[in-house]
């Protein structure tokens, strides 16, 4: 930015900060549409859904933010307002996995307020009912497709298609700082921004950037008050906890778990060819749990939703939600299966009344994917714990959590990970309740820093538990102990 340009935006900074009330927020509109200099996000409210009987008893709002040079990204998202108190009651930013699983999928699986009728498909659209546990009864939430590529997000060109880590973070940024031009309302809400699986390695370095730019003092401040994430990814050695989590869940016997511990010593990831013995009792522990859903070990298999084929037996990789995207050339899923449902999004979300309801741009994307894992992206984040090392200085609030029946990213994993962050604990591990039931164990530490277990919860917690996992969430955003 010229230097000339760099003055104006301190001089804005400084004009607004001495005003208050509308004043100060109509001059941050102003303000913020100089910043981006570009056009504004559309965005229409959205009274009806096909699949859903009558008016939606909800605020929903969908719309495109342009970022990127020359806006050639357009970020798709879906916008819920609480239902308690919009006013005062805290903004999230909510990020899907992956990468490339659509906002939709935490919306309508996880978190929202929408859920489908499981029921067989007769060729008719499916049925939409109510969630009660949706998070947006205490809370408004912003679920958007990112990176680009992801869900009803699209580039203009082959080069904006393009994406990364980093990249997906500085567009998500742009597309915050726009979305609030339209809703200046939300300036001075609490902010939060929440994820699961992949974003663990993301919304870090997302919350890391903010905080960058409030202390810069250039762009107008950001009220982020922390960070929460679900199951998460965060550094490559967490990969080893899947064996003893396997031993401890009685997946492989004692035996094979003394032998797999002394030949490998404890490093399971990156074993060396040369390793002969552990490569053989790895052998053995894939055979044991090829019929596992690692997902959720208590789901029954079905090989349709599989891992992707990757690279290796432990990549990063592997935190890719584990569902591929069904196509009419592949085994469909049964009733009985839990990703049932997901084949019902593919049918309701590629209807043509569905996308004209949703304001979908024609022409935008073909074939709408739950999760598309061909997306052009470069995964650079390879350990996210540094940056939960700098942010625990700071001392924003945080809320991990782990659904404790997940082997993709195991729970003992991610407790060594806190523990390593060396804070001392404030509250002691202690069961949880839900209706005088527990619901999961939790600890607190002095970094502000809550971990949470969800008692029976796959990967992705809220789509398991989800009276438990809104207990949960309510608790802590109210600032009330678990």
């Amino acid at each position: 930015m010229k230097l000339k340009s760099m003055m104006k935006l301190q001089a804005s900074v400084s004009t607004c900060s001495h005003m208050s009330g509308g004043v100060f927020l109509l001059c941050v509109v102003v303000f913020l549409k100089f910043c981006s200099g570009l056009a504004v996000s559309t965005h229409s409210t959205v009274e009806f859904l096909p699949g859903f009987q009558g008016i939606l008893p909800f605020h929903l709002e969908t719309g495109y933010v342009g970022v990127g040079e020359s806006e050639e990204v357009q970020l798709f998202y879906y916008f819920v307002k609480s239902e308690r108190k919009p006013d005062k009651d805290p903004l999230f930013l909510w990020l899907t996995g992956g990468p490339g699983c659509s906002a939709w999928s935490g919306l309508v699986f996880e978190i929202g307020p929408l859920r489908y009728k499981v029921e067989q498909y007769n060729g008719s659209l499916p049925t939409l009912v109510l969630n009660p546990f949706s998070w947006t009864k205490v809370s408004s939430i912003i679920f958007v497709d990112s990176p680009v590529g992801t869900g009803f997000s699209y580039g203009r060109t082959s080069m904006a298609s393009q994406s990364g880590d980093f990249k997906q973070v500085d567009h998500l940024l742009q597309f915050f700082r726009k979305w609030l031009i339209n809703h200046p309302e939300f300036i001075s809400n609490p902010f939060y921004i929440g994820g699961d699986s992949y974003s663990g390695l993301t919304v870090p370095v997302l919350v890391q950037q903010i905080t960058k730019e409030n202390e810069g003092g250039i762009i107008q401040s950001i009220n982020l008050q922390g960070y929460l994430l679900g199951n998460p990814g965060t550094e490559p050695g967490e990969g080893n906890f899947a064996i003893p989590f396997a031993h401890g869940m009685a997946l492989i016997s004692d035996e094979l778990y003394k032998s797999l511990e002394k030949s490998c010593g404890g490093e399971y990831i990156n074993v060396k060819p040369s390793n002969t013995e552990c490569q053989k009792h790895l052998q053995a522990y894939d055979k044991c749990v090829s019929g596992i859903d690692k997902a959720y070990i208590l789901d029954p298999y079905c090989s349709f939703s599989s891992p992707k084929p990757q690279d290796g037996r432990y990549e990063r990789r592997l935190l890719n939600e584990k569902y591929q995207a069904v196509t009419d050339s592949e085994s469909l899923p049964t009733l009985g299966c839990r990703e049932y449902e997901h084949l019902l999004s593919r049918y309701w979300a590629n209807d043509p009344d569905v996308r004209q309801a949703l304001h979908i741009r024609n022409g935008s994307i073909g074939q709408w994917q739950r999760c598309n894992f061909d997306l052009p992206y470069q995964r650079e984040v390879h350990n996210s714990f540094p940056y939960h090392v700098k942010l625990s200085t700071i001392g924003y609030r945080s809320l991990i959590y782990s659904g404790d029946h997940d082997m993709l990213v195991p729970y003992l994993g991610t407790q060594a990970w806190i523990r390593s962050l060396n804070y001392s604990i404030v509250d002691d591990w202690r069961p949880w309740l839900v209706k005088g039931q527990v619901a999961g164990y939790t600890r607190t530490y002095s970094n502000r820093m809550t971990f949470a277990t969800v008692k029976g919860a796959g990967h992705t917690a809220p789509q398991y538990k989800p009276e438990e996992c809104f207990g949960m969430f309510k608790r802590w955003i109210d600032y009330e102990p678990l």
